[in-house]
């Protein structure tokens, strides 16, 4: 029962778009409306800072925004795990309590799969937090031999990531001294490292042949076998390697599975309002499939689509703003430098990209962008 006889909004997940979207009904509604953030973790990292992690440019400490610093007129953020979500009566369970919503929204992000690749257990990964902190134990072990970067699965998250850890890995070796004793491999199941954008994509592929980065488009790990050092790929060939660092396959997490809203792996939605088929329940970042790459600025842009309808459901004022599918993603090719790419998504026939070549000004946008949602979400 509604106690408040206020709008309740449960939004599961505090990541990119349960943080911007609670932001943007807190500022407009404030304590007009009662707003439920649920996530299990105790603080939130950007996802490009575990690059920054794996090379030592950073650290976990220093990258942690505890969510005890989360404060908005009208929400509330409580640190619970969700166990069971019914979409159709908006009810949610996590591991101490319920919470019945009248508009919930699902933002619990996309989990990583170890078991659909056999063998990816035994070995390293970066694109988890802890991951990137073992990497980073063991890179100052690896001083000759082959290092393998495969990505097991498509979609994941950040589609530069992966290139931009091997460019990073080049600079790494280099300043060590061991680059020439080390081979550089990058295996994707996809054609090019950015498909919506050629140019971006020409450029990388130029920069991994200076480089001397031996790059395989359209071809994921399958398999690994730590102990003999091997991955198999899609067409059966082999890769030995001494260092592996790999992108694991992703999934929505099992609870929304379990919940019946996934289908094909990913939550159906309308890419222009983010409702799902259930009344009154939206999804928004890496597990809502709108066609767009599951990176933290999407997720930015469908919050803001989100609270814009809702918004305007609540005050009667007509339909809200549509998710307009554009966005931008850093890049980092090394030596400081740092390009970026535009993307949009929706306003034409097919996605677009605009190239912005790397230098060391675009940086400081980078770090800006990173100081802007510090300071807007955590007042940090």
């Amino acid at each position: 029962m509604n106690m408040t006889n206020k709008p309740r909004i449960v939004i599961l997940g505090a990541g990119f778009g349960g943080l911007e979207l609670s932001t943007l009904l807190s500022e407009t509604l404030g304590e007009g409306v009662d707003v439920t953030v649920i996530d299990k973790s105790d603080a939130f990292v950007f996802g490009y800072s575990k690059l920054d992690i794996l090379f030592g440019r950073s650290s976990l400490d220093a990258e942690r925004m505890p969510y005890r610093n989360f404060a908005k007129p009208g929400v509330r953020l409580v640190q619970e795990a969700v166990t069971a979500i019914d979409p159709i009566a908006r009810r949610i369970t996590t591991d101490r309590g319920t919470y019945d919503a009248d508009f919930l929204v699902v933002a619990l992000g996309a989990e990583y799969d170890f078991e659909a690749t056999s063998g990816l257990a035994d070995v390293t990964e970066f694109y988890s937090v802890e991951g990137a902190q073992r990497l980073r134990d063991v890179l100052p072990t690896f001083t000759r031999g082959k290092a393998l970067i495969g990505v097991c699965g498509a979609p994941y998250k950040c589609p530069p990531a992966p290139s931009e850890c091997a460019l990073l890995l080049h600079d790494y070796l280099v300043d060590r001294g061991v680059r020439e004793d080390c081979e550089i491999s990058f295996v994707l199941p996809l054609a090019s490292p950015v498909p919506p954008s050629p140019e971006t994509s020409q450029a990388l592929v130029a920069a991994f042949a200076e480089r001397d980065i031996e790059f395989i488009p359209n071809r994921r790990v399958v398999s690994i076998d730590a102990e003999r050092r091997v991955a198999t790929l899609d067409d059966g060939a082999e890769m030995p390697f001494d260092l592996f660092l790999g992108v694991p396959k992703h999934r929505v997490p099992a609870v929304v599975v379990e919940s019946g809203m996934a289908e094909d792996g990913w939550i159906p939605v309308n890419p222009r309002t983010l409702e799902t088929k259930f009344p009154n329940v939206y999804a928004v970042g890496d597990g809502a499939n709108t066609g767009t790459p599951k990176a933290g600025v999407f997720a930015e842009g469908a919050a803001r689509a989100v609270a814009s309808d809702l918004i305007a459901r609540l005050r009667n004022s007509g339909k809200g703003t549509p998710y307009d599918g554009f966005g931008s993603c850093y890049i980092e090719f090394g030596a400081g430098r740092v390009g970026k790419v535009e993307v949009d998504f929706f306003s034409g026939p097919k996605p677009t990209g605009t190239y912005h070549e790397p230098s060391i000004e675009t940086r400081s946008d980078k770090e800006e962008f990173g100081v802007s949602r510090r300071a807007r979400w955590f007042g940090m």
